[in-house]
């Protein structure tokens, strides 16, 4: 009886096919977003009413960072540490030099930027940069001086990538009102928006902006502790300003440098500089050779009288004052001849020119006469004539 029932157990077995379990996948509803728990919606609303969206990211400022082509090595590893710096930018490809500075306030609005920071190279040598808000206004250009990337300096700090900065200004900032135009362009540019997407949520690095010498100086640095230890991180560049813009890469200039020299100008001004040194230096090599003493000492004229016999020395002594004075006469005689000579020669010209001046009179007498000579005959002529007609 057994082995039946072990058989209608297979028999059943194998009549039933094989369902492999399948189960059901949720759909996940892509359009539910962690942002909108806890917003509770209306059961109607009108189609023009805007639904309410929880953000945290509300200062949305986005900075477009490029170059223009002609900058050297240095300064292009000076815009990728900013641009590591900026959490915010958005890069773009280098820009034609044949292009106009108003190209980049499109490329701005394709992507989405509202500030711009360009970077010119002048010669290989010379780095300008702007900065420029796009939608209304102004614009700042700088001329870049000692640039020191984070590459060449290998200094000991280190900060989190992506951090947000304490911006640190100077007081001279809130004193000079293009100063103050200035700072609040460098805040929106070099500060970080608080909750954007790529930044990390720390402080753990400053920014400092230093007003001196007419120039803005940038250091960056790391925060080491609450006690205000700090520990430089890089780059290092120096700023100087040179005119504000009332738009966007256009428009009048409001404020300009007075101090501003070209680098172009500092350059020429130091060769004229070194030509002139040499010249002098020549200069002076003539005038020590022409002007070069013949007696160099003047030695005691009593330093031998104890050298040799007595008698002689004093004797020598006696006819070399004798021959000195007798030179100093002659030399007065000849003084008071030129003297005379020079008073005769001055006395003879003043004679002649009141010679020269009086002959000069005389034959201006002689031809008035003349000419008054020649009237009375032609008159008496004429009378004639008038007479022998009558």
């Amino acid at each position: 009886m057994k082995p039946k029932a072990e058989n209608k157990k297979t028999n059943n077995r194998v009549r039933k096919p094989k369902v492999k379990a399948t189960k059901k996948r949720k759909l996940v509803d892509l359009d539910a977003s962690s942002e909108d728990e806890g917003i509770l919606l209306k059961d109607t609303r009108s189609s023009d009413e805007l639904v309410p969206k929880k953000t945290k990211w509300v200062n949305k400022q986005r900075v477009l960072v490029l170059c223009a082509r002609g900058i050297n090595h240095r300064d292009r590893h000076l815009m990728k540490d900013l641009k590591t710096l900026m959490p915010h930018h958005r890069s773009e490809p280098k820009m034609e030099r044949w292009k106009t500075l108003s190209v980049v306030n499109e490329m701005s609005e394709m992507k989405h930027c509202n500030k711009v920071m360009l970077f010119e190279g002048r010669r290989k040598r010379d780095l300008y940069m702007w900065l420029a808000n796009v939608e209304k206004g102004p614009s700042v250009k700088f001329l870049v001086e000692n640039i020191n990337t984070m590459g060449e300096m290998k200094l000991t700090g280190n900060c989190l990538r992506g951090s947000r900065p304490i911006l640190s200004f100077d007081q001279e900032f809130t004193k000079q009102p293009h100063l103050a135009v200035i700072k609040e362009l460098l805040t929106q540019v070099f500060g970080v928006p608080n909750h954007h997407p790529k930044s990390q949520p720390f402080v753990d690095r400053v920014v400092s902006f230093t007003y001196l010498d007419n120039r803005i100086w940038y250091r960056h640095f790391q925060i080491l502790s609450e006690d205000g230890g700090l520990s430089e991180v890089g780059p290092r560049f120096v700023m100087n300003p040179i005119k504000i813009f009332d738009g966007s890469f256009s428009g009048d200039p409001i404020w300009e440098n007075a101090n501003y020299q070209s680098p172009a100008k500092h350059r020429q001004l130091i060769r004229k500089a070194a030509k002139d040194k040499y010249l002098n230096k020549q200069k002076q090599k003539v005038d020590h050779e022409m002007n070069a003493p013949t007696k160099t000492h003047d030695f005691d004229k009593f330093a031998d009288v104890f050298q040799g016999d007595e008698e002689e020395k004093a004797k020598e002594l006696l006819e070399k004052e004798e021959q000195e004075a007798a030179e100093e006469e002659e030399r007065k005689a000849i003084e008071e001849q030129h003297r005379r000579m020079k008073k005769k020669d001055e006395i003879k010209k003043l004679k002649k020119m009141a010679q020269v001046k009086k002959a000069g009179k005389a034959a201006a007498n002689g031809k008035k006469k003349q000419k008054a000579a020649l009237k009375t005959k032609k008159k008496g002529k004429n009378k004639q004539d008038t007479g022998d007609s009558e």
